[in-house]
């Protein structure tokens, strides 16, 4: 393959180039069609009564009322959907025990906005005026103590004896808000019934995921079942599970011998969808007196909300497993603990436990810098692993692939011109300014595992059927692009097919930054495999199959510096400069790349500045809609330098690294850097995200009352 690969012209073909997203224009157009697009036959409308209160005893309903309203055809409660079975949970961590998964909840409710009944209607409407015209009786009683679920520990070296021999330890606390993932489109499904089988239109990440958990929760066959991903209005990590309503959706669907349509109103996925974040971390490093970092200690609690989604363990996991990050440590003690409580899920956010490790590590950095005097960039080169180190297996161990991480420091210094920002800080604070500079360094692995590519080469086209999906990441442009480039053959030929269980390979999915690095090189490989057949004289039409499994993670690197004013009489924070100096391996589409970037990195923003999901002393929300919840608009967005580098990663096909999570990432950590070193002439060494106008100005005024 080797020999091929030289022989493709990568100048003339379209891999590394930035055509625009093939479907751009349609979904401007508002051609686009999404589950609420789909046509349905004999269609019923559903919809949930769902717990107001988080935890307690459910008494009989009575449903003769709601049955009783015109147009209501079916009721059902927690006993008609008892025999089914349960999710399955993606083992990262070790589980004590598994939290249960109900479809309707009762007698007991475990949490807040679980559905209890569920009714089916001709209309919408009058679904709804089923669900209002049910009476809920639960006796409230206290929420079950916080037991563990899951626990892991990573522990190398002598801590105690590291600690006992620093010149400075230094300590930091964080809690993560919870936030509300927002995509476009709320959760959906349309489930189309048929005598032959049940077709399943849902707004997921993880099609054939989605069929194949159907299945074992429902006790059918996979082959009765269809999932279809249609377009999908945003997921970041939301969709890559099934919920309870996507269940009940289809059972009923099947019960009844109807289609069935459901879409969650924005206050439902505000109640009910899974949160990202909520994780609180603490930690100990230990320093030498010339810089050097000794040993790390941390310990990560992680909240899993009511009932546990497929991934509902990676949040706890990557926390934990991804320190000390890029910093040559060699003594750790490592420990992550997940939890249930009565609030939404927790899920796999964008991100999904790699802005906290990221947050972790790089305020304990800035603490060490005050420590020992040095410039923060200083210590971070002079702490991650050297030049040249490249691939080392870490503390907890991960084999970092490749890269130079003292170089991307350096680089990112010169592109912001790194003395010159310090400069006009101190000339601020001469002035009474309050003025800050924050840096991350921040890795970013990307999913292991399989993907599938099917490539049919024939005179007039390339059709790619790949299993993996896609859901705004423009999937259907790269992977034309690598078909053309290795193929010889225009893209505009070239034909994607993803997303449908029918007509596509079987896949994992959009998770984990993974689309490109695995489904890509899969394709990659089919497309070497076919145009190989082709040199050794074989006609077309050809087909290849490919089950490509990447050797490890690949992990992508890079630093974000933020540069902030804080307004000393409003506490408002003005990004002033923002940059990103990324390593993303290959760049396949350096426009998709960018924007990557650009995206994430206003979702970093969000949690850092604006957004938490919030709820009372009684477990009632209080963020149940977009008037309560602040979200980032494009006015709150601050101009943006997107630079990189690219060092091959060794373990895929492709040499790529993830970037759909990179902004997530380094965002928060240099952006909570910033407003702190901002505020670190007053004496304020802590605040918890997000760093709202109200939160910081309280923390000034209590600061120069304590300086007067």
């Amino acid at each position: 393959m080797v020999e091929l690969r030289a022989m493709l012209d990568r100048t003339s073909y379209a891999m590394g180039t930035s055509p625009v997203d093939r479907r751009a224009a349609d979904r401007l157009r508002g051609e686009g069609r999404y589950v609420g697009d789909v046509g349905l036959h004999d269609v019923l409308h559903l919809a949930f009564l769902r717990s107001p209160i988080p935890h307690g005893t459910l008494a009989p309903l009575d449903v003769a009322d709601a049955l009783a309203v015109p147009g209501v055809v079916g009721v059902h409660v927690a006993q008609d959907v008892s025999d089914l079975g349960a999710l399955t949970i993606n083992p990262v961590l070790p589980l004590h025990r598994t939290p249960e998964y109900p479809i309707l909840s009762g007698p007991v409710v475990n949490g807040l906005g679980q559905p209890i009944a569920a009714v089916l209607a001709e209309t919408p409407h009058a679904a709804q005026d089923g669900v209002e015209a049910l009476w809920v009786d639960i006796a409230e009683s206290d929420a079950p103590p916080r037991n563990p679920v899951a626990t892991r520990q990573w522990r190398t070296g002598d801590p105690m004896l590291a600690f006992s021999q620093a010149a400075h330890v230094v300590e930091v606390s964080i809690q993560h808000p919870r936030l509300a993932p927002s995509p476009l489109e709320p959760r959906a499904i349309a489930v189309d019934w048929t005598s032959e089988g049940v077709t399943v239109w849902l707004s997921t990440q993880t099609p054939h995921r989605a069929r194949s958990e159907l299945a074992q929760i429902l006790g059918v066959s996979p082959d009765l079942l269809r999932v279809i991903a249609p377009d999908v209005g945003g997921a970041f990590g939301m969709k890559g599970s099934l919920y309870p309503e996507d269940v009940f959706a289809v059972w009923a669907a099947v019960y009844h011998r109807r289609s069935v349509r459901w879409s969650a109103t924005r206050g439902e996925d505000f109640l009910s969808a899974t949160h990202g974040r909520g994780l609180q971390t603490r930690g100990r490093l230990a320093v030498a007196a010339d810089g050097t970092f000794l040993a790390l200690e941390a310990r990560v609690h992680a909240p899993l909300g009511a009932w546990v989604p497929n991934s509902g363990l990676v949040p706890a996991w990557n926390a934990a497993r991804i320190l000390p990050g890029g910093y040559d440590i060699p003594t750790v003690d490592i420990q992550t603990v997940a939890t249930t409580d009565t609030r939404a899920p927790v899920g796999i956010y964008r991100g999904a436990g790699r802005p906290e490790a990221a947050c972790l590590m790089e305020r304990l950095v800035d603490k060490a810098a005050c420590a020992t005097g040095l410039d923060p960039l200083t210590l971070r080169a002079r702490n991650v692993h050297v030049s040249g180190a490249l691939p080392v297996r870490t503390a907890t161990g991960n084999l970092l692939d490749s890269g130079d991480y003292p170089l991307v420091l350096q680089d990112a210094a010169a592109a912001v011109d790194y003395p010159a920002l310090v400069a006009g800080r101190a000339r601020k604070r001469d002035g009474g300014g309050l003025s800050g500079i924050g840096v991350a360094f921040y890795l970013e692995p990307s999913g292991e595992g399989f993907e599938t590519a099917r490539v049919t080469w024939s005179e007039t086209s390339v059709e790619v059927a790949s299993g993996s999906s896609s859901q705004g990441q423009g999937r259907e442009t790269a992977y034309a692009q690598i078909a053309a480039d290795v193929l010889r053959v225009s893209a505009d030929n070239v034909v994607i097919r993803q997303g449908d269980t029918a007509t596509c390979p079987a896949g994992i999915g959009a998770v984990a930054s993974r689309g490109t690095a695995v489904g890509g090189s899969a394709v990659f490989v089919a497309c070497e495999r076919l145009y190989a057949r082709r040199l050794g004289g074989e006609a077309l039409p050809m087909i290849e199959d490919v089950r490509y499994e990447n050797e490890g993670q690949a992990w992508g690197y890079g630093v974000t510096i933020v540069a902030v004013d804080v307004d000393r009489e409003t506490g408002a924070v003005t990004i002033t400069k923002a940059a990103c100096f990324d390593d993303v391996g290959c760049v396949l589409n350096p426009a998709f790349v960018e924007g990557q970037i650009r995206g994430g990195f206003a979702q970093g923003l969000g949690e850092a500045l604006m957004e938490q999901v919030a709820y009372d002393a009684d477990g009632q929300l209080l963020t149940g809609s977009l008037m309560d919840y602040a979200l980032p608009r494009a006015a709150d967005m601050p101009p943006l330098s997107i630079e990189g580098s690219e060092h091959p990663s060794p373990l895929n096909a492709l040499g790529v690294k993830g970037v759909g999570e990179a902004g997530t990432i380094g965002a928060p950590a240099a952006i909570l850097n910033a407003v702190l070193d901002a505020l670190q002439p007053l004496g304020v060494q802590h605040l918890d995200m997000p760093l709202t106008p109200c939160k910081v100005w309280s923390a000034i005024a209590t600061a120069e009352k304590e300086i007067r």
